[in-house]
């Protein structure tokens, strides 16, 4: 017995001796790399990917601490992700009513959505520098007041100034929310469980934007008040936010960054749970050591622009941002039930509805894609999505092409000497008619068949009649005519729901989450924060362009024109994503940035012979 046991004791203290020579070859290995690798990134990834077995276990064993204050924290974090798509997705049904009871233009349906979005990307910048004085916490308390305010202006709005107002206050909430929460859930996240929290975020605005269109669906059969409460329901989750973060901690880190060492300890015990967080707590102080040693000269921008490789994986970065908007996505989401009633949808409220089952898709094909991106990986998944958005794309194009060869003709001309100098009696066909903002289309049925149909100017006062003639308000229900502002009447309305669907079915799990998810992966270190800041100032531009400038396009190019030059740009933005993204999937992050070492295009080549090596 005795024998047995020392046997054992000599056979315990082996395998600690040989534990030992790990843990000192590990450490040497480290040093060794340290000694070799003169870049600063290199150095700070060594040191997170080679930590002794003992204090990931150790690190392991804290991070499980208490979950629920963890995931309570990502909910209330993630209610700015909420709003993001609430008031951005808030206006698509909303601006159904409120053209018709304000008499709005193109260019001012135009402005209410991109002002939100300018005001969003302005924001944005301006979140970087307040994140760094005053906190997460403290942004996260300014959004969420900064949205109860915007929600209150629009829901009392009494005319288009006023909108413009409360529109250009929620954005400057989105752009704020928009960059703090997912810092603020990522900083106090366990590691196990960082990458699942961060995209409740995403999730949580598509989530917000399909919460938008049930509300508009609901609200949309109160014609003259209805868009007041669309617009104002915002303040609830907004003041949901607020009070839940008067009692919530702030991020641990920038404590620390801060020197408030006592309080980011403290914070970061209660984080997880009370137990132990020394290691913890030392890793994260050690990491903001270095990357104080590792900031070095001059602007971080210029350093990233004269460094090959960080210049090219900017340019991958930007371009995926650059991209996703050229390809139409908020032009989807912003005027996805004006798109349908364009399509020949007569009635508002199934216009509305129908443009809550595209939100709905786009929630859901965002699940999706939060569960195929570890499995099929980056750089197929938004192959796969870019090239399906240009087809959909297409078929959405194809439905408005469909219905323009079907327009039904102009037969009826009025003999109305207040018509004489307008130009909507010159157009011969609905089509033309409809792209003209100040005209509209009257006709009569027998059956299915249009009969009797004419083009007439719209009554200055509202977008409901024409100014003039058997449309003209009033008379319509007595003569059994029809009025058909912005759409004409068609049987391929379906064709264009179609396309709505599979464009987001394709664009959800792929061209919607991948180029935020790659811009956190290809950066160096020091150079992270920029370049991801260059390329969401990039998104927040091109969204802008996009959604300014819609409807004018529209008029230019026709609605199917308009569809097929986003669909062209999404098969550019193929192309691009063929020969500059690499895959970075199950790689650390030490080993992206030799990625980028070659030319852009010949990144792909690199990529497919390594496939069959």
């Amino acid at each position: 017995m005795i024998s047995r046991c020392f046997l054992c004791d000599l056979g315990d203290n082996v395998h600690k001796l040989q534990r030992m020579e790990e843990l000192i070859g590990d450490r040497r290995f480290v040093e060794d790399e340290r000694s070799l690798i003169k870049t600063p990134y290199d150095v700070q990834a060594n040191n997170q990917e080679h930590d002794s077995p003992t204090s990931t276990h150790q690190i392991g064993s804290v991070q499980h601490g208490s979950p629920c204050f963890v995931y309570t924290l990502a909910f209330f974090s993630a209610l700015g992700g909420f709003l993001f798509g609430y008031d951005t997705g808030v206006v698509s049904g909303a601006m159904l009513l409120l053209k018709r009871e304000m008499n709005l233009s193109s260019l001012w349906q135009e402005l209410l959505v991109s002002i939100t979005v300018g005001a969003a990307a302005v924001s944005s910048l301006a979140g970087g520098y307040l994140n760094g004085l005053y906190g997460r916490r403290i942004c996260i308390l300014l959004a969420s007041f900064i949205f109860s305010a915007g929600g209150i202006i629009l829901s009392v709005a009494h005319n288009k100034e006023v909108l413009l107002c409360g529109r250009l206050t929620v954005g400057l909430g989105i752009g704020i929310a928009s960059m703090t929460v997912p810092v603020y859930i990522a900083e106090v996240s366990p590691s196990e469980l960082r990458g699942q929290l961060v995209t409740i975020n995403t999730l949580f605005i598509t989530g917000g934007q399909f919460v938008a269109s049930v509300v508009d669906g609901v609200f949309s059969y109160l014609p003259h008040d209805g868009w007041r409460y669309m617009l104002g329901l915002s303040v609830v989750p907004a003041a949901l936010q607020f009070l839940g973060f008067l009692f919530l901690p702030e991020s641990p880190r920038w404590l620390l960054q801060k020197g408030d060492t006592q309080n980011a300890r403290l914070v970061l015990s209660r984080i997880r749970g009370g137990v132990n967080v020394d290691e913890e707590y030392e890793r994260i102080r050690s990491s903001i050591e270095e990357e104080k040693i590792d900031a070095g000269e001059g602007p971080v921008l210029w350093r990233i622009l004269t460094f090959a490789p960080t210049r090219r994986a900017l340019i991958v970065g930007c371009g995926l941002q650059m991209f996703q908007q050229l390809s139409g996505i908020n032009t989807v989401m912003y005027y996805s039930a004006t798109i349908l009633q364009m399509s020949g949808v007569q009635d508002d409220q199934m216009a509305i509805w129908l443009a809550a089952a595209t939100a709905f898709t786009n929630f859901l094909f965002t699940l999706v894609g939060v569960w195929l991106v570890d499995r099929v990986g980056r750089r197929k998944l938004t192959l796969g999505s870019i090239l399906g958005t240009a087809v959909s794309l297409m078929v959405l194009a194809a439905g408005f092409l469909l219905s323009a060869q079907a327009s039904p003709p102009v037969t009826f001309h009025p003999n109305d000497p207040s018509l004489h100098n307008s130009t909507c009696i010159t157009y011969g066909l609905c089509e033309s008619c409809m792209l003209n903002p100040d005209c509209g289309f009257c006709y009569g049925k027998n059956g299915t068949v249009v009969i009797e149909s004419s083009c007439m100017p719209v009554d200055a006062a509202s977008t409901e009649a024409a100014a003039a003639g058997r449309c003209s308000n009033g008379t319509q229900e007595s003569l059994g005519v029809f009025w058909a502002y912005n759409y004409c009447p068609t049987s391929y309305s379906w064709i264009v729901l179609l396309g709505l669907i599979l464009y987001l079915a394709f664009f959800a799990p792929g061209m919607g989450p991948m180029p935020w998810t790659v811009n956190s992966e290809i950066y160096p270190l020091w150079a992270r924060s920029t370049g991801n800041a260059c390329s969401a100032g990039v998104n927040w531009i091109c969204n802008v362009l996009v959604s300014l400038t819609f409807l004018h396009l529209a008029q230019c190019l026709t609605y199917y024109g308009a569809f097929f030059l986003y669909s062209s740009l999404a098969l550019l933005g193929f192309v691009f994503v063929v020969g500059c993204l690499p895959e970075t999937k199950g790689l650390r992050l030490e080993e992206i940035e030799p990625l980028f070492g070659r030319q852009l295009f010949d990144i792909f080549f690199l990529w497919h012979c390594s496939k069959h090596l």
